[in-house]
């Protein structure tokens, strides 16, 4: 089996369920207890929490644990609007958010919100001149993510954290949950940045487990109320096992991250190279250092992605159409859409995306399989 679908979701390692299982059997305390039970899973979890930071160069304080994602993209977008709404309600945004974030938005939109969608060039990028120009006094948050994932491509972090210098006020929130562990971690830990949303499930921790970084002193309402766990900004009782695990997750990720950031990227380049030679193949991803290093979406013109996905499968191949959390809908590409692609190509559009556990025997395999479906699909046609 050949698993190039990594963006949708990774293998736990297992090293992780390792921790996971331990955890679950053998600390099982309330961390909020104060018996000695509930002490020792307290220490556990701040111990994790301390790790995380660590690894990410933060305070400890500043990070919070989540469900992952989603979640932590919903409490970064509403917890905003709830604490700023007396200071402006403008809300700036990309157009090829996640759903997490532009449902959000949308659904702020409804309680008398307003959101820019900030338009992308045809790689997928945002202009600091549209941002710039959509920026207003009333203006409480911007919200970007930090790679596509859909076609990969990075957002300039960097100077659109540039731009907010000047709008100290302001939260900047990025979505990191594609780019953590891809080489770009300076772009995504600036100093400008108030709020960055991982999840765990992305880089071989369990499902249902995430974190936010939160920027000491910046200001955020709650969306969940209870306990007061979390310094009464997240309650519910915290899963230690899952958090236990995503820490270890997190550090093996992390250890050697350059040189598996040029493996991932060097057999990217080898699947470019080996598919965009075909006449009826359009490519959206890019090589070059704008975007990320693990994923390539191209279509077969002619051919429905979930036809090319299938065929796929049948040799034990796994990738995706797009996004995963789309993919079963059977809609287009938002990215795509948003890039001005055309309707009839975006429709054909497939994602390859890899991980440090990759390698180029896979790639190889792939190539050859894409070569004896291309020749199929071209008799069909």
């Amino acid at each position: 089996m050949i698993y190039f679908d990594n963006s949708a979701t990774t293998k736990v390692a297992p090293a992780v369920l390792e921790t996971y299982s331990k955890v679950s059997s053998s600390i099982w305390g309330n961390p909020s207890s104060l018996h000695a039970l509930g002490e020792q899973a307290f220490g556990l979890l701040e111990q994790s929490r301390l790790q995380i930071a660590k690894l990410l160069g933060v305070a400890q304080d500043e990070i919070y644990f989540t469900s992952g994602g989603t979640e932590g993209d919903n409490w970064v977008i509403k917890g905003t609007a709830i604490e700023k709404q007396i200071y402006g309600k403008h809300l700036i945004t990309s157009s090829i958010e996640h759903p997490a974030v532009l449902n959000s938005m949308a659904q702020l939109e409804k309680l008398g919100f307003e959101v820019t969608y900030l338009p992308v060039d045809q790689h997928g990028h945002v202009s600091l001149t549209d941002l710039e120009q959509a920026l207003r006094p009333d203006t409480i948050l911007v919200s970007i993510m930090a790679v596509n994932n859909e076609i990969g491509a990075i957002q300039p972090l960097e100077q659109i954290a540039a731009v907010l210098q000047n709008y100290p006020k302001i939260h900047f929130h990025i979505d990191a949950v594609q780019g953590i562990g891809k080489g770009i971690q300076k772009l995504i830990m600036n100093e400008r940045v108030d709020f960055v949303t991982f999840s765990g499930h992305k880089f071989h921790a369990p499902r249902g487990i995430g974190f936010m970084y939160k920027r000491r002193g910046r200001k955020l309402a709650p969306l969940m109320s209870g306990g007061g766990q979390e310094k009464n900004l997240r309650s519910g009782t915290e899963n230690l096992p899952a958090i236990a695990a995503m820490a270890k997750a997190l550090r093996l990720l992390l250890t050697d991250e350059q040189e598996k950031v040029a493996r991932q990227a060097k057999i990217k380049q080898f699947i470019y190279e080996n598919v965009i030679k075909y006449p009826k193949v359009t490519m959206f991803s890019q090589l070059d250092q704008t975007f990320a290093p693990h994923i390539l979406c191209f279509t077969i013109d002619g051919v429905r992605g979930e036809t090319i996905v299938h065929a796929f499968e049948e040799h034990q191949i796994y990738l995706s159409t797009t996004s995963a959390c789309s993919s079963k809908k059977h809609v287009i590409s938002g990215t795509l859409n948003a890039m001005k692609v055309p309707e009839k190509i975006a429709t054909s559009a497939v994602r390859v995306s890899l991980d440090e556990h990759n390698t180029l025997e896979e790639a190889q395999e792939f190539v050859r399989v894409f070569e004896q479906l291309y020749q199929r699909f071209a008799k069909i046609n």
